[in-house]
């Protein structure tokens, strides 16, 4: 690791003592803290009396905390507690008296503690860029900060959540991970901890409310929960609550598959305030009340028209349930069971809706309803209405969505008057729906992630970032990325998601093997996000070109470099290390090469050949495997995890999952079966040279005014990709001359016609206007517009759209005409911003089909197909 200066003039010889990459990680992440550091280094470098020592020679410092102080801080403190002695194993005081011990640490938010007050009033603590801001902290060192204390250590807060942030953000650097418990991962024993005096500060975050949604939550989570507390309920939701806090989210959309928050285990929301986590319902549970507490309570139909009265009464028993525990309500209505409204809704009765349930908020909580947070979700069809007219009042967040796949729908117009209320983003990582539901692994690469929210970021969609995480368990490092990201999304650039996922890797692991940790990672998830696991079959990937085979020798390596490293590590990393790295690896290794065996199996059965029953018995083998891998995962921690890996993810038939894996058919041959002498057909086509080029391999990019063209490393299916900066630029009127485009160098082996295939991300116009647009050209032609979104919406049966999802592509082509063999030069041009390229393959006449499309071929220079096994290359 390379420590620049300011992070090398804060390193005291005794904090050399414990684990110094820890102690380093928050402030690699805060450029603002490293500049507000960087004086008062220089000043105290060869001080290190002023250094705090939380923890040495069997002793820790006091921790104290005014009892007049949140509980939510209260509580939280004790879990410092806690962690330093998880790190020492020596166990810190905490009172509510009054301090006398030589070093302590005061926690305490600015107008509930009068520890802090005092400080601040004294000028001891200079609060003025914190106090009455949303959820800040500062953490600093005062020297006699009271009658009998030489030195503390203080944490205080703008609010409750402030508070509770700074004391989380101390207990991960000194090792804690936050997910200590959801993930299994150890604390690294330290006989010493030493925090440097330096002021730090994260600021404020630019998202304000950041959280998770669980969903799509049985068999796994629900089952889980069911053997470990006896349901989904405030036991249950402890742990929830906690993870949110130190991973610095504060909102959380429950449980709602046959689950009501509010309504199963009357302490959870109890407990969400307490621990001060902001509640909410999905998208489709208006006014605080789930799905399944009408099914309890309701009477006649989910429907306005015929019964609003008993609607009426229901929702206000909704918010007489809130009472003053901080939510944000979800308004207006969709149909029951997150269906659409009938037919016959319409605008204005939608309108009304929300003005009827907004004087229920102002009669039930005494206060304007302006005053109660809220939101619409523009989910799915509901979209519509906004586009036709539908509007709320200015104060209601307007929660635009994806499309249930990672892509974004819609996102506010830059000329758009800014509404009180603002705009937010509804995101996935899981989902049930067509064309088929994602529920079992992460398949959320990291780069697309940045990617995406990286325009709601910049076109103003910063009010609340919300993401459906499934069943939680296997979505840890997005779910820390999406909450990090959401914090301040312009600390973290394009080319720095993959130093993300190093520190993210240390912080789990330690340093020494973070780099390929962290490049695992990232390959898992890229891999998997070339074709979700329920949509692979024996026919994803081309066979007779050895695609097949090159993708699963890709697995194979990386799970043989992931089982590598799972040797070396510590025997107590281990169960941590198989759930976040080794567990998806192998079972995605072996969930691909059970589909490439059984293809192997049915393309030898059609000419009898003498492996087609040793074919089938491997991939039945294979099959077994899969619940092999299973058991393994349940067996972790002594059962702790037992039912959360129960997603069913082989056999699926149509959207919906099946009841349970069932074996992909395979042929046996009987005995005697003599092999037919017909040869497999092959792949090649010997006349069609082309040219297949990765996206980031330009020769040229020509940048133009504000318009730059910038990398996305590994962003797309085989390597990383290309898009222009800043996403906010107009569109380029009319393409050419020296407007913004790559250029790329290419051989052509004859003249004539040639089309240009161009594979892009699958990014849907989030500016609802004529579709995003590029244009293409050679040499010096006239480059040709191509559009698309042509025949795509983000609806189920829109077969491009359902295609462009399932394949994690859309493919585009335009037809073109060389006048000679030889050099040219291709031409990509910028016309709308948003559009994101990954491959070039220029071909005068059709290849052999394959999933992934010909592989790149020595960055430009013609090559012709290959039939023989394993060709692709690697990816």
């Amino acid at each position: 690791m390379i420590v620049p200066p300011i992070i090398r003039s804060l390193i005291r010889p005794a904090a050399t003592r414990h684990s110094l990459w820890l102690v380093l990680l928050l402030l690699f992440s805060s450029p603002a803290a490293q500049a507000q550091a960087k004086s008062a280094a220089a000043k105290s470098a060869t001080k290190a009396a002023t250094d705090f020592t939380l923890a040495a020679n069997g002793k820790a410092a006091a921790i104290y905390a005014s009892a007049t102080d949140w509980p939510g801080v209260l509580r939280a403190a004790k879990d410092l507690q806690a962690d330093v002695q998880r790190v020492t194993k020596i166990e810190p005081s905490f009172s509510t008296s009054q301090p006398a011990e030589q070093a302590v640490v005061l926690i305490g938010t600015i107008g509930k503690s009068p520890l802090i007050d005092a400080l601040v009033k004294q000028k001891k603590l200079d609060a003025s860029a914190i106090t009455g801001k949303w959820e800040v902290f500062v953490r600093q060192v005062v020297l006699n900060p009271m009658p009998g204390v030489k030195q503390a250590l203080v944490i205080a807060g703008s609010d409750k959540r402030g508070t509770i942030y700074g004391i989380y953000d101390l207990s991960q650097q000194i090792g804690v991970s936050p997910w200590y418990w959801w993930a299994d991962v150890p604390v690294k024993p330290q006989t010493a901890l030493h925090i440097p005096a330096v002021r730090h500060t994260l600021g404020e975050p630019k998202v304000k409310y950041r959280g998770i949604f669980l969903n799509d939550e049985a068999p796994a989570l629900s089952g889980w929960a069911k053997e470990k507390f006896g349901g989904i309920n405030s036991k249950m939701y402890a742990h929830v609550f906690e993870l949110i806090l130190r991973l610095k989210g504060n909102y959380l959309w429950p449980a709602m598959w046959g689950n009501a928050f509010n309504d199963d285990d009357k302490l959870s929301p109890v407990m969400a305030d307490e621990y001060g986590v902001v509640m909410g319902t999905s998208h489709h549970e208006p006014m605080q009340r789930a799905q399944q507490e009408w099914k309890r309570y309701g009477h006649g139909p989910w429907n306005y028209q015929t019964n609003d009265t008993t609607l009426r009464r229901f929702w206000r028993q909704g918010i007489r349930n809130m009472g003053t525990h901080e939510s944000i309500v979800t308004m207006a209505m969709r149909g029951d069971g997150d269906e659409p409204m009938s037919e016959g809704s319409n605008i204005a009765l939608l309108e009304k809706i929300v003005a009827d349930q907004r004087k229920i908020l102002a009669e039930e909580t005494h206060k304007p309803a302006d005053q109660t947070p809220q939101l619409w979700a523009l989910y799915k069809e509901v979209q519509d209405y906004y586009d036709k007219g539908m509007r709320v009042p200015d104060d209601i967040t307007l929660l635009l969505c994806d499309d249930n796949w990672g892509n974004l729908r819609k996102l506010p117009k830059l000329s758009e008057k800014p509404r009180k209320g603002g705009y937010g983003i509804y995101y996935h990582f899981d989902y049930v729906g067509g064309p088929r539901n994602y529920k079992w692994l992460n398949t959320n690469p990291l780069p697309r992630i940045w990617e995406q929210m990286h325009l709601a970021h910049e076109y103003g969609a910063n009010q609340i970032w919300i993401v459906n995480v499934g069943d939680l368990k296997p979505m840890e490092l997005p779910i820390s990325f999406f909450l990090e990201y959401a914090w301040n999304p312009d600390r973290i650039s394009a080319g720095q998601v993959g130093d993300y996922t190093q520190r993210w890797a240390a912080q789990q692991f330690g340093p020494k093997y973070a780099a390929d940790i962290a490049d695992i990672l990232a390959k898992y998830a890229k891999y998997n996000a070339r074709r979700k696991p329920e949509l692979l079959d024996a026919n994803t990937y081309s066979l007779a070109t050895g695609e097949w085979a090159t993708v699963v020798a890709d697995y194979n390596a990386l799970l043989a470099r992931a089982e590598a490293i799972n040797q070396k590590l510590p025997t107590a990393d281990r169960d941590a290390y198989f759930e976040l790295v080794l567990h998806p690896v192998l079972a995605c290794a072996n969930l691909n090469e059970l589909y490439y065996t059984v293809a192997q199996n049915r393309e030898a059965a059609k000419t009898n050949q003498p492996t087609t029953n040793a074919l089938a018995e491997k991939a039945k083998a294979l099959y077994a495997k899969d619940t092999e891998i299973k058991d393994r995962y349940h067996a972790l921690a002594g059962g702790k995890w037992n039912h959360m890996m129960d997603q069913t993810h082989i056999g699926y038939t149509y959207w919906q999952q099946p009841n349970a894996d069932k074996m992909p058919d395979v042929v046996t041959l009987p005995a005697g079966a003599t092999a037919s002498d017909a040869t497999p057909k092959s792949a090649a086509v010997a006349s069609a040279a082309y040219v297949s080029l990765e996206a980031e391999h330009y020769t040229q990019a020509v940048n133009a005014g504000p318009i730059t063209w910038q990398r996305l490393p590994d962003l797309g299916r085989t390597a990383g990709a290309v898009t222009t900066f800043p996403v906010t630029a107009v569109p380029t009127a009319a393409p050419g001359g020296s407007s913004p485009h790559l250029e790329y160098r290419i051989n052509l082996a004859q003249a004539g016609p040639v089309t240009v295939s161009a594979y892009l991300a699958p990014t849907l116009d989030f500016t609802n206007t004529t579709g995003l647009r590029y244009a293409v050209s050679i040499d010096d032609e006239a480059p040709q517009l191509v559009n698309l979104h042509t025949g795509l919406a983000p609806e189920n049966g829109n077969r491009p759209w359902q295609q462009a999802v399932a394949e994690s592509i859309i493919l585009k082509t335009s037809q073109h005409n060389v006048a000679a063999a030889g050099a040219h030069t291709l031409k990509f041009w910028r016309v709308d911003p948003g559009v994101v390229l990954e491959k070039l393959v220029v071909s005068p006449s059709p290849l052999p089909a394959t999933y992934l499309g010909p592989p790149a071929n020595a960055k430009g220079v013609a090559a012709e197909p290959k039939s023989e096994k394993g060709s692709l290359g690697r990816r």
